[in-house]
């Protein structure tokens, strides 16, 4: 006798935890299941996920506000997920309206939800792509439309780059979209490290490798080729917490990921 077909919804796997629902819940979001819930709450009891993701986001939000303060109108998420509570396009378009958001996501029911929560905003899209294949993304239907490459863009890889193992080459798969940013673009990148806590990130990498979605955290001196061929703001590469946040706060996932925003020349 066959097993019968698991119930599927349009964000995923209803009966297993899913990174992107995962991430939506640890950022207040509304976009999860009950088993999501479950699973990040068994979690946190054994490491501050939450602290993780938001540590994160919030240094999303800064590099976006500056992003625009420089001039970016338009912008590339890549491996972004479900475009939950403060993403790109709310952070961009409330300082400037005009701005065009192009998410970038592989999974087919992620990319379908995230359609359906930006069908009334005509100046953001989801395209279903995956990140390694540079021709695919800047060839789909949604960046052709929305994004003009002939002007400078951001190119967002904020919690991707671990999700790539060292036989995708990572830095080359950075050079790929390096080589057809306009100069001025902007790359923010984040990655998680460790450097500092590596007791704490093995329990994160360990956490991830539950969901089926594994994670590798590389060095300062490992990340550093990434950036070949941008020129860093200011303080450069450095823990997300740290880059331009507020002096003297200090959460528990302190240390966890490092962070920049680099300018193409």
């Amino acid at each position: 006798m066959q097993n019968p077909p698991r119930r599927m919804s349009i964000n995923g796997d209803a009966e297993r935890p899913n990174v992107a629902r995962l991430y939506d819940y640890y950022l207040g979001g509304a976009h999860n299941f009950a088993v999501d819930r479950e699973f990040a709450e068994q979690a946190m009891k054994v490491v501050p996920t939450a602290e993780v993701v938001q540590g994160v986001r919030a240094f999303l939000r800064r590099a976006v506000r500056v992003c625009v303060a420089n001039g970016i109108r338009q912008f590339l998420d890549l491996g972004s997920g479900i475009p939950t509570a403060g993403n790109v396009h709310e952070v961009a378009q409330q300082v400037d309206p005009t701005c065009r958001v192009v998410y970038v996501d592989n999974e087919p029911a992620t990319v379908a939800h995230g359609r359906t929560m930006l069908r009334d905003n005509p100046t953001a899209a989801v395209a279903e792509a995956d990140v390694r294949d540079s021709g695919a993304v800047l060839c789909s239907p949604e960046v052709r439309s929305l994004l003009d490459l002939s002007r400078p863009v951001a190119v967002l890889m904020v919690g991707i780059l671990p999700h790539l193992t060292d036989a995708d080459r990572p830095a080359a798969v950075v050079a790929r979209y390096r080589a057809a940013m306009a100069p001025g673009s902007h790359l923010v990148l984040t990655h998680l490290t460790d450097d500092v806590r590596p007791d704490l990130v093995a329990k994160l990498a360990g956490v991830a490798a539950e969901t089926g979605t594994p994670v590798v955290a590389r060095s300062k001196a490992g990340i550093e080729p990434m950036l070949a061929g941008f020129r860093l703001l200011e303080p450069g590469l450095v823990p997300t917490a740290r880059w331009r946040g507020e002096d003297g706060v200090v959460s528990a996932a302190e240390g966890v990921s490092y962070g920049a925003v680099g300018v193409r020349d």
